[in-house]
Protein backbone atom coordinates (compact mmCIF):
# COMPACT_ATOMS: atom_id res chain seq x y z
CA UNK A 1 0.00 0.00 0.00
CA UNK A 2 1.05 3.51 -1.05
CA UNK A 3 0.47 6.91 1.40
CA UNK A 4 -0.87 9.17 -1.81
CA UNK A 5 -2.41 12.94 -1.12
CA UNK A 6 -4.67 12.46 -4.74
CA UNK A 7 -5.30 8.98 -6.56
CA UNK A 8 -6.86 8.51 -10.33
CA UNK A 9 -8.92 5.88 -9.01
CA UNK A 10 -10.72 5.66 -5.41
CA UNK A 11 -10.87 3.77 -2.71
CA UNK A 12 -12.83 0.00 -3.38
CA UNK A 13 -15.60 0.54 -1.29
CA UNK A 14 -16.86 3.92 -3.24
CA UNK A 15 -17.16 1.14 -6.63
CA UNK A 16 -18.31 -1.24 -4.76
CA UNK A 17 -21.14 1.42 -3.41
CA UNK A 18 -21.25 1.97 -7.21
CA UNK A 19 -22.57 -0.85 -9.01
CA UNK A 20 -24.94 -1.94 -5.28
CA UNK A 21 -26.76 1.23 -5.51
CA UNK A 22 -27.25 1.22 -9.63
CA UNK A 23 -29.36 -2.00 -9.00
CA UNK A 24 -32.98 -1.01 -8.57
CA UNK A 25 -34.35 -1.66 -4.35
CA UNK A 26 -30.64 -3.06 -3.37
CA UNK A 27 -29.41 -1.21 -0.04
CA UNK A 28 -25.78 -1.15 0.95
CA UNK A 29 -24.18 -1.20 4.16
CA UNK A 30 -20.92 0.06 4.47
CA UNK A 31 -18.42 -0.04 7.76
CA UNK A 32 -16.40 2.96 7.40
CA UNK A 33 -14.08 5.54 9.14
CA UNK A 34 -16.58 8.85 9.59
CA UNK A 35 -15.71 10.86 6.05
CA UNK A 36 -15.93 8.19 3.91
CA UNK A 37 -19.96 8.37 3.94
CA UNK A 38 -20.23 11.03 1.01
CA UNK A 39 -21.59 8.12 -1.35
CA UNK A 40 -24.94 9.79 -1.24
CA UNK A 41 -24.19 13.30 -1.35
CA UNK A 42 -21.95 12.36 -4.43
CA UNK A 43 -24.34 10.65 -6.23
CA UNK A 44 -27.21 12.91 -5.72
CA UNK A 45 -25.16 15.67 -6.37
CA UNK A 46 -23.39 14.19 -9.61
CA UNK A 47 -26.32 12.27 -11.18
CA UNK A 48 -28.98 14.85 -10.22
CA UNK A 49 -31.44 12.19 -9.14
CA UNK A 50 -33.13 11.65 -6.61
CA UNK A 51 -35.09 8.00 -6.84
CA UNK A 52 -32.30 6.14 -5.92
CA UNK A 53 -31.68 3.46 -2.25
CA UNK A 54 -28.97 5.65 -0.25
CA UNK A 55 -26.40 3.65 1.24
CA UNK A 56 -26.28 2.97 4.85
CA UNK A 57 -22.94 3.65 6.73
CA UNK A 58 -22.22 2.05 10.07
CA UNK A 59 -19.67 4.56 11.50
CA UNK A 60 -16.16 2.90 12.61
CA UNK A 61 -15.34 3.86 16.43
CA UNK A 62 -12.46 6.48 16.55
CA UNK A 63 -10.65 4.29 19.69
CA UNK A 64 -10.67 1.12 17.05
CA UNK A 65 -8.67 3.75 14.35
CA UNK A 66 -6.35 4.31 16.86
CA UNK A 67 -5.30 0.88 17.54
CA UNK A 68 -1.74 -0.18 16.60
CA UNK A 69 -0.70 -1.46 13.48
CA UNK A 70 -0.24 -5.40 15.43
CA UNK A 71 -4.01 -4.76 16.53
CA UNK A 72 -4.98 -4.24 12.95
CA UNK A 73 -3.50 -6.60 11.05
CA UNK A 74 -4.85 -9.86 13.82
CA UNK A 75 -8.28 -7.71 13.29
CA UNK A 76 -7.76 -7.97 9.46
CA UNK A 77 -7.12 -11.61 9.09
CA UNK A 78 -10.45 -12.58 11.24
CA UNK A 79 -12.57 -9.52 9.63
CA UNK A 80 -14.15 -11.49 6.85
CA UNK A 81 -15.11 -14.50 9.34
CA UNK A 82 -16.70 -12.19 11.34
CA UNK A 83 -18.76 -9.96 8.31
CA UNK A 84 -19.67 -14.24 6.64
CA UNK A 85 -21.13 -14.72 10.41
CA UNK A 86 -23.11 -11.41 10.46
CA UNK A 87 -24.02 -12.20 6.80
CA UNK A 88 -25.35 -15.60 7.43
CA UNK A 89 -26.99 -14.22 11.03
CA UNK A 90 -29.17 -11.73 8.73
CA UNK A 91 -30.09 -13.86 6.02
CA UNK A 92 -31.73 -15.99 8.44
CA UNK A 93 -33.80 -13.17 9.75
CA UNK A 94 -34.55 -11.36 6.58
CA UNK A 95 -36.27 -12.22 3.61
CA UNK A 96 -33.89 -10.77 1.47
CA UNK A 97 -30.64 -11.86 -0.04
CA UNK A 98 -27.74 -10.86 2.31
CA UNK A 99 -24.57 -10.76 0.00
CA UNK A 100 -21.00 -10.21 1.44
CA UNK A 101 -18.93 -8.31 -0.79
CA UNK A 102 -16.02 -10.71 -1.47
CA UNK A 103 -13.68 -7.18 -2.58
CA UNK A 104 -10.57 -7.12 -0.79
CA UNK A 105 -10.68 -3.05 -0.31
CA UNK A 106 -6.92 -3.19 0.75
CA UNK A 107 -5.08 -4.22 -2.17
CA UNK A 108 -7.11 -3.63 -4.86
CA UNK A 109 -8.72 0.09 -6.40
CA UNK A 110 -11.70 1.43 -7.35
CA UNK A 111 -12.01 0.12 -11.04
CA UNK A 112 -10.62 -3.57 -10.17
CA UNK A 113 -13.58 -3.71 -6.97
CA UNK A 114 -16.57 -2.39 -9.24
CA UNK A 115 -15.24 -5.53 -11.78
CA UNK A 116 -15.16 -7.97 -8.85
CA UNK A 117 -18.35 -6.47 -7.41
CA UNK A 118 -20.69 -6.77 -10.55
CA UNK A 119 -19.35 -10.33 -11.25
CA UNK A 120 -19.99 -11.61 -7.75
CA UNK A 121 -23.66 -10.59 -8.16
CA UNK A 122 -24.06 -11.52 -11.62
CA UNK A 123 -22.27 -15.17 -10.51
CA UNK A 124 -24.62 -15.61 -7.51
CA UNK A 125 -28.04 -14.59 -8.75
CA UNK A 126 -27.81 -16.78 -11.51
CA UNK A 127 -26.17 -19.51 -9.45
CA UNK A 128 -29.45 -18.92 -7.05
CA UNK A 129 -31.31 -19.77 -10.25
CA UNK A 130 -30.15 -22.48 -11.51
CA UNK A 131 -30.41 -23.87 -8.02
CA UNK A 132 -33.98 -23.15 -7.75
CA UNK A 133 -34.92 -24.06 -11.42
CA UNK A 134 -35.79 -20.55 -12.40
CA UNK A 135 -33.22 -19.89 -14.59
CA UNK A 136 -33.95 -19.74 -18.27
CA UNK A 137 -31.52 -20.70 -20.99
CA UNK A 138 -33.53 -20.45 -24.19
CA UNK A 139 -32.34 -17.73 -26.45
CA UNK A 140 -34.41 -14.88 -27.25
CA UNK A 141 -36.42 -15.29 -30.86
CA UNK A 142 -34.95 -12.05 -32.31
CA UNK A 143 -31.14 -11.14 -31.71
CA UNK A 144 -30.43 -9.36 -28.12
CA UNK A 145 -27.72 -8.32 -26.35
CA UNK A 146 -26.75 -7.60 -22.63
CA UNK A 147 -24.96 -3.81 -22.01
CA UNK A 148 -22.56 -4.79 -18.73
CA UNK A 149 -21.11 -1.88 -16.63
CA UNK A 150 -23.14 0.59 -17.01
CA UNK A 151 -23.31 2.31 -13.49
CA UNK A 152 -23.53 5.71 -11.88
CA UNK A 153 -22.06 8.00 -11.34
CA UNK A 154 -19.96 7.47 -13.84
CA UNK A 155 -18.14 9.53 -16.65
CA UNK A 156 -20.72 10.41 -19.58
CA UNK A 157 -22.39 7.02 -18.58
CA UNK A 158 -26.16 8.01 -18.67
CA UNK A 159 -25.49 9.63 -22.10
CA UNK A 160 -23.68 6.53 -23.32
CA UNK A 161 -26.23 4.57 -22.53
CA UNK A 162 -28.78 5.98 -24.16
CA UNK A 163 -26.53 5.94 -27.22
CA UNK A 164 -25.68 2.38 -26.87
CA UNK A 165 -29.05 1.40 -26.63
CA UNK A 166 -30.13 3.06 -30.20
CA UNK A 167 -26.69 1.94 -31.56
CA UNK A 168 -27.67 -1.92 -32.10
CA UNK A 169 -31.32 -1.27 -31.58
CA UNK A 170 -31.80 0.51 -35.00
CA UNK A 171 -30.08 -3.08 -37.06
CA UNK A 172 -32.93 -4.71 -35.41
CA UNK A 173 -31.20 -5.88 -32.22
CA UNK A 174 -33.10 -5.75 -28.77
CA UNK A 175 -31.58 -4.94 -25.55
CA UNK A 176 -32.13 -7.71 -23.25
CA UNK A 177 -30.92 -6.08 -19.94
CA UNK A 178 -28.67 -3.81 -18.86
CA UNK A 179 -26.84 -4.43 -15.90
CA UNK A 180 -26.10 -2.80 -13.43
CA UNK A 181 -27.95 0.56 -13.74
CA UNK A 182 -31.51 0.10 -13.50
CA UNK A 183 -32.18 -3.54 -13.36
CA UNK A 184 -33.48 -5.37 -10.85
CA UNK A 185 -31.92 -8.27 -9.04
CA UNK A 186 -35.08 -10.45 -9.65
CA UNK A 187 -34.51 -10.30 -13.68
CA UNK A 188 -31.01 -11.60 -13.95
CA UNK A 189 -31.94 -15.07 -14.09
CA UNK A 190 -33.05 -13.53 -17.85
CA UNK A 191 -29.45 -12.40 -18.48
CA UNK A 192 -28.29 -16.01 -19.74
CA UNK A 193 -30.83 -15.64 -22.80
CA UNK A 194 -29.01 -12.30 -24.74
CA UNK A 195 -27.45 -13.63 -28.05
CA UNK A 196 -24.30 -12.10 -27.00
CA UNK A 197 -23.02 -9.51 -24.28
CA UNK A 198 -21.58 -5.55 -25.24
CA UNK A 199 -18.63 -4.31 -22.48
CA UNK A 200 -18.77 -0.80 -23.31
CA UNK A 201 -15.68 -0.51 -20.31
CA UNK A 202 -13.88 -2.98 -19.90
CA UNK A 203 -12.72 -1.81 -16.19
CA UNK A 204 -15.85 -2.00 -15.15
CA UNK A 205 -17.25 -5.17 -16.27
CA UNK A 206 -14.93 -7.56 -17.79
CA UNK A 207 -15.04 -10.39 -15.60
CA UNK A 208 -18.81 -10.36 -15.69
CA UNK A 209 -18.25 -11.02 -19.09
CA UNK A 210 -15.72 -14.04 -19.07
CA UNK A 211 -18.12 -15.84 -16.42
CA UNK A 212 -20.52 -15.30 -18.59
CA UNK A 213 -19.47 -16.36 -21.58
CA UNK A 214 -17.45 -19.39 -19.62
CA UNK A 215 -20.42 -21.09 -17.44
CA UNK A 216 -22.88 -19.85 -20.13
CA UNK A 217 -21.40 -19.84 -23.76
CA UNK A 218 -22.24 -16.56 -24.38
CA UNK A 219 -19.80 -14.07 -26.87
CA UNK A 220 -19.08 -10.67 -25.80
CA UNK A 221 -17.96 -7.62 -27.81
CA UNK A 222 -14.83 -6.37 -26.33
CA UNK A 223 -14.62 -3.25 -28.87
CA UNK A 224 -15.51 -0.03 -27.38
CA UNK A 225 -17.80 2.10 -30.14
CA UNK A 226 -15.26 5.01 -29.89
CA UNK A 227 -14.66 7.05 -33.23
CA UNK A 228 -15.49 6.43 -36.45
CA UNK A 229 -13.27 3.25 -36.93
CA UNK A 230 -14.21 1.73 -33.62
CA UNK A 231 -18.00 1.86 -34.34
CA UNK A 232 -17.57 0.23 -37.40
CA UNK A 233 -15.44 -2.73 -36.05
CA UNK A 234 -18.32 -2.78 -33.27
CA UNK A 235 -20.85 -2.91 -35.70
CA UNK A 236 -18.80 -5.43 -38.00
CA UNK A 237 -18.66 -7.87 -34.54
CA UNK A 238 -22.43 -8.08 -33.88
CA UNK A 239 -23.24 -8.55 -37.18
CA UNK A 240 -20.65 -11.51 -37.00
CA UNK A 241 -21.67 -12.87 -34.04
CA UNK A 242 -25.54 -12.72 -35.26
CA UNK A 243 -24.67 -14.56 -38.26
CA UNK A 244 -23.61 -17.68 -36.11
CA UNK A 245 -27.32 -17.91 -34.86
CA UNK A 246 -29.39 -16.10 -37.16
CA UNK A 247 -29.10 -19.04 -40.20
CA UNK A 248 -30.82 -21.53 -37.35
CA UNK A 249 -33.04 -19.81 -35.22
CA UNK A 250 -34.72 -16.55 -37.76
CA UNK A 251 -33.30 -18.61 -40.83
CA UNK A 252 -31.80 -15.44 -42.67
CA UNK A 253 -28.41 -13.96 -42.27
CA UNK A 254 -27.84 -10.14 -41.49
CA UNK A 255 -25.84 -7.23 -43.23
CA UNK A 256 -25.08 -4.13 -41.15
CA UNK A 257 -22.66 -2.02 -44.38
CA UNK A 258 -25.44 0.11 -45.67
CA UNK A 259 -26.46 1.46 -41.84
CA UNK A 260 -22.54 1.55 -41.63
CA UNK A 261 -22.48 3.54 -44.33
CA UNK A 262 -25.68 5.54 -43.95
CA UNK A 263 -24.20 6.83 -40.03
CA UNK A 264 -21.27 7.42 -41.22
CA UNK A 265 -22.61 10.08 -44.06
CA UNK A 266 -25.30 11.37 -42.22
CA UNK A 267 -25.14 11.53 -38.54
CA UNK A 268 -21.66 11.46 -37.54
CA UNK A 269 -20.02 14.67 -39.13
CA UNK A 270 -16.71 13.46 -37.75
CA UNK A 271 -15.35 11.51 -41.32
CA UNK A 272 -16.35 14.69 -43.34
CA UNK A 273 -14.58 17.21 -40.49
CA UNK A 274 -11.77 14.99 -40.68
CA UNK A 275 -11.00 15.98 -44.42
CA UNK A 276 -11.85 20.22 -44.02
CA UNK A 277 -9.85 22.36 -43.89
CA UNK A 278 -10.54 23.14 -39.99
CA UNK A 279 -9.14 20.31 -39.33
CA UNK A 280 -6.03 20.26 -41.85
CA UNK A 281 -5.30 23.07 -39.58
CA UNK A 282 -4.41 20.81 -36.71
CA UNK A 283 -1.33 19.26 -38.80
CA UNK A 284 1.88 19.14 -37.00
CA UNK A 285 0.03 19.90 -33.93
CA UNK A 286 1.36 17.35 -30.98
CA UNK A 287 -0.96 15.85 -27.96
CA UNK A 288 -0.74 14.00 -24.83
CA UNK A 289 -3.29 11.50 -23.34
CA UNK A 290 -3.78 9.97 -20.07
CA UNK A 291 -6.90 8.32 -18.56
CA UNK A 292 -8.20 4.80 -17.44
CA UNK A 293 -7.49 2.34 -20.41
CA UNK A 294 -10.71 2.44 -22.25
CA UNK A 295 -10.79 6.03 -23.19
CA UNK A 296 -7.19 6.87 -23.28
CA UNK A 297 -6.90 3.75 -25.92
CA UNK A 298 -9.78 4.82 -27.58
CA UNK A 299 -8.82 8.46 -28.02
CA UNK A 300 -5.17 7.79 -29.03
CA UNK A 301 -6.67 5.86 -32.04
CA UNK A 302 -8.93 8.57 -33.33
CA UNK A 303 -6.28 11.08 -32.71
CA UNK A 304 -3.60 9.59 -35.27
CA UNK A 305 -6.20 7.37 -37.40
CA UNK A 306 -8.54 9.51 -37.72
CA UNK A 307 -7.62 13.75 -37.48
CA UNK A 308 -3.88 12.90 -38.39
CA UNK A 309 -2.80 14.44 -34.93
CA UNK A 310 0.83 13.08 -33.57
CA UNK A 311 0.58 11.97 -30.20
CA UNK A 312 3.46 12.06 -28.41
CA UNK A 313 2.89 10.19 -25.01
CA UNK A 314 -0.34 7.98 -24.29
CA UNK A 315 -0.92 6.76 -20.80
CA UNK A 316 -3.21 5.31 -18.38
CA UNK A 317 -3.27 5.16 -14.53
CA UNK A 318 -4.94 1.20 -15.04
CA UNK A 319 -1.58 -0.74 -14.24
CA UNK A 320 -3.55 -3.84 -13.74
CA UNK A 321 -4.57 -3.49 -17.65
CA UNK A 322 -1.02 -2.36 -18.69
CA UNK A 323 -0.48 -5.65 -21.76
CA UNK A 324 -3.59 -4.49 -22.82
CA UNK A 325 -3.26 -0.93 -23.54
CA UNK A 326 0.19 -1.21 -24.74
CA UNK A 327 -0.95 -3.50 -27.46
CA UNK A 328 -3.41 -0.87 -28.35
CA UNK A 329 -1.80 2.10 -28.69
CA UNK A 330 1.36 0.04 -29.87
CA UNK A 331 2.50 2.41 -33.61
CA UNK A 332 0.23 5.08 -32.46
CA UNK A 333 3.01 7.27 -29.97
CA UNK A 334 6.09 7.84 -29.08
CA UNK A 335 6.27 6.65 -26.03
CA UNK A 336 3.85 5.57 -23.62
CA UNK A 337 3.14 5.81 -19.94
CA UNK A 338 1.78 3.38 -17.33
CA UNK A 339 1.48 5.01 -13.71
CA UNK A 340 -0.95 6.13 -10.87
CA UNK A 341 1.99 8.90 -10.09
CA UNK A 342 0.31 12.11 -11.43
CA UNK A 343 3.52 13.75 -10.78
CA UNK A 344 5.53 11.53 -13.28
CA UNK A 345 2.75 12.12 -16.45
CA UNK A 346 2.84 16.21 -14.99
CA UNK A 347 6.62 16.17 -15.62
CA UNK A 348 6.19 14.00 -19.08
CA UNK A 349 3.53 16.42 -19.97
CA UNK A 350 6.18 19.44 -19.34
CA UNK A 351 9.37 17.42 -20.67
CA UNK A 352 7.22 17.22 -24.11
CA UNK A 353 5.67 20.53 -24.29
CA UNK A 354 2.41 19.51 -26.52
CA UNK A 355 -0.42 21.39 -28.49
CA UNK A 356 -3.06 19.81 -26.09
CA UNK A 357 -3.62 17.40 -23.35
CA UNK A 358 -6.62 14.89 -23.52
CA UNK A 359 -7.03 13.13 -19.97
CA UNK A 360 -8.46 13.36 -16.16
CA UNK A 361 -9.45 16.45 -14.00
CA UNK A 362 -5.41 16.18 -12.80
CA UNK A 363 -4.45 16.97 -16.62
CA UNK A 364 -6.47 19.80 -16.69
CA UNK A 365 -4.84 21.18 -13.68
CA UNK A 366 -1.73 20.22 -14.88
CA UNK A 367 -2.53 22.10 -18.38
CA UNK A 368 -3.36 25.31 -16.48
CA UNK A 369 -0.23 25.11 -14.65
CA UNK A 370 1.87 24.58 -17.89
CA UNK A 371 -0.59 27.06 -20.12
CA UNK A 372 -1.45 23.78 -22.03
CA UNK A 373 -5.14 23.48 -23.36
CA UNK A 374 -6.57 19.92 -21.70
CA UNK A 375 -9.98 18.08 -22.81
CA UNK A 376 -11.20 15.99 -20.15
CA UNK A 377 -11.57 12.19 -21.58
CA UNK A 378 -11.88 10.30 -18.57
CA UNK A 379 -12.54 10.34 -14.87
CA UNK A 380 -11.26 10.62 -12.44
CA UNK A 381 -13.54 14.05 -13.12
CA UNK A 382 -15.21 17.09 -11.51
CA UNK A 383 -19.37 17.86 -11.66
CA UNK A 384 -18.26 19.89 -14.41
CA UNK A 385 -18.19 17.22 -16.47
CA UNK A 386 -21.12 15.96 -15.85
CA UNK A 387 -23.04 17.67 -18.22
CA UNK A 388 -26.77 18.37 -18.69
CA UNK A 389 -27.11 18.39 -21.90
CA UNK A 390 -26.49 15.15 -23.95
CA UNK A 391 -23.32 14.50 -24.58
CA UNK A 392 -22.23 10.65 -25.34
CA UNK A 393 -19.09 9.41 -26.46
CA UNK A 394 -19.61 6.40 -27.48
CA UNK A 395 -21.26 5.72 -31.08
CA UNK A 396 -22.02 7.82 -33.95
CA UNK A 397 -23.24 10.89 -32.36
CA UNK A 398 -20.31 10.29 -29.94
CA UNK A 399 -18.21 10.99 -32.70
CA UNK A 400 -19.31 14.70 -33.33
CA UNK A 401 -19.19 15.22 -29.72
CA UNK A 402 -15.31 14.29 -29.60
CA UNK A 403 -14.90 15.61 -32.26
CA UNK A 404 -16.21 19.05 -31.03
CA UNK A 405 -13.86 18.33 -28.15
CA UNK A 406 -10.49 17.50 -29.88
CA UNK A 407 -10.61 20.74 -32.10
CA UNK A 408 -11.84 23.00 -29.46
CA UNK A 409 -9.16 22.04 -27.31
CA UNK A 410 -6.12 23.29 -29.98
CA UNK A 411 -5.05 26.98 -30.15
CA UNK A 412 -5.45 27.15 -33.67
CA UNK A 413 -3.08 28.57 -35.82
CA UNK A 414 -5.09 32.50 -36.02
CA UNK A 415 -5.61 31.59 -33.37
CA UNK A 416 -2.06 32.07 -31.69
CA UNK A 417 -1.51 34.77 -34.34
CA UNK A 418 -4.38 37.25 -32.94
CA UNK A 419 -3.28 36.58 -29.36
CA UNK A 420 0.22 37.58 -30.12
CA UNK A 421 -1.14 40.72 -31.62
CA UNK A 422 -3.59 41.94 -29.20
CA UNK A 423 -1.07 40.95 -26.17
CA UNK A 424 -3.37 37.76 -25.28
CA UNK A 425 -0.27 35.86 -24.59
CA UNK A 426 1.31 38.68 -22.19
CA UNK A 427 -1.54 39.26 -20.04
CA UNK A 428 -0.16 36.93 -17.58
CA UNK A 429 4.00 36.00 -16.42
CA UNK A 430 5.44 33.41 -18.17
CA UNK A 431 5.23 30.12 -16.20
CA UNK A 432 8.98 29.25 -15.21
CA UNK A 433 7.98 27.06 -12.67
CA UNK A 434 8.83 22.85 -13.19
CA UNK A 435 5.90 20.32 -12.18
CA UNK A 436 8.53 18.22 -11.09
CA UNK A 437 9.10 18.18 -7.47
CA UNK A 438 12.27 18.21 -7.12
CA UNK A 439 14.31 21.51 -6.74
CA UNK A 440 14.32 23.97 -9.29
CA UNK A 441 17.85 26.12 -8.77
CA UNK A 442 17.56 28.07 -11.58
CA UNK A 443 16.25 31.55 -11.67
CA UNK A 444 15.02 33.92 -14.86
CA UNK A 445 15.88 37.45 -14.42
CA UNK A 446 13.95 40.21 -14.79
CA UNK A 447 14.93 41.36 -18.22
CA UNK A 448 15.17 38.25 -19.75
CA UNK A 449 11.25 37.99 -18.78
CA UNK A 450 10.47 41.10 -21.06
CA UNK A 451 12.55 39.48 -23.55
CA UNK A 452 10.92 36.42 -23.58
CA UNK A 453 7.44 38.39 -24.20
CA UNK A 454 8.50 40.10 -28.00
CA UNK A 455 9.08 36.31 -28.98
CA UNK A 456 5.86 34.82 -30.54
CA UNK A 457 3.68 32.45 -28.23
CA UNK A 458 3.49 29.22 -30.63
CA UNK A 459 7.45 29.18 -30.16
CA UNK A 460 7.75 30.46 -26.57
CA UNK A 461 7.94 27.18 -24.61
CA UNK A 462 10.54 25.38 -27.01
CA UNK A 463 13.22 28.65 -26.77
CA UNK A 464 12.02 28.33 -23.05
CA UNK A 465 12.70 25.03 -22.12
CA UNK A 466 16.29 24.99 -24.69
CA UNK A 467 17.42 28.05 -22.70
CA UNK A 468 17.25 25.61 -19.18
CA UNK A 469 18.54 23.04 -21.25
CA UNK A 470 21.65 24.59 -22.02
CA UNK A 471 21.99 26.54 -18.39
CA UNK A 472 21.44 23.21 -16.37
CA UNK A 473 24.72 21.96 -18.75
CA UNK A 474 26.85 24.67 -18.06
CA UNK A 475 26.13 25.07 -14.70
CA UNK A 476 24.10 28.33 -14.70
CA UNK A 477 21.95 29.21 -11.63
CA UNK A 478 20.48 32.61 -13.23
CA UNK A 479 19.17 33.00 -17.11
CA UNK A 480 20.04 36.48 -18.56
CA UNK A 481 19.65 37.59 -21.61
CA UNK A 482 22.92 36.81 -23.05
CA UNK A 483 22.54 33.26 -21.44
CA UNK A 484 19.37 32.86 -23.55
CA UNK A 485 20.91 33.61 -26.82
CA UNK A 486 23.69 32.23 -26.03
CA UNK A 487 21.65 28.90 -25.82
CA UNK A 488 20.32 29.83 -29.04
CA UNK A 489 23.52 30.24 -30.94
CA UNK A 490 24.68 26.73 -29.67
CA UNK A 491 21.40 25.20 -30.64
CA UNK A 492 22.10 26.51 -34.54
CA UNK A 493 25.81 25.51 -34.11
Amino acid sequence: MKLAYWMYAGPAHISTLRIASSFRNVHAIMHAPLGDDHFNVMRSMLERERDFTPVTTSVVDRHVLACGSREKVVNNISQKEDLQNFVDRASSYSESDVILADVNHYRINELQAADKTLEQIVRYYLDKARREGFLNRSLTDDPSANIIGISTPGFHNQHDCRELKRLPSEPGISINQIIPEGEFLKNLKDLSRAWFNIVPYREMSLMAANFLEKEYGMPHILTTPIGILNTADFIAQISKIVNLWSFSLIEKKVNYDLYVENQTKFVSQATWFSKSIDCQNLAGKEAAVSGDATHAAAITKILVREMGIRVSCSGTYCKHDADWFNEQVQGLCDETIITEDHTEIGDTIARIEPSAIFGTQMERHIGKRLDIPCGVISSPVHIQNFPLGYRPFLGYEGTNQISDLIYNSFNLGMEDHLLDVFGGHDTKEENIKSLSTEKNNIHWSYDVESELKKIPGFVRGKIKKNTEVFAKQNNISTITVDVMYAAKEKLSS
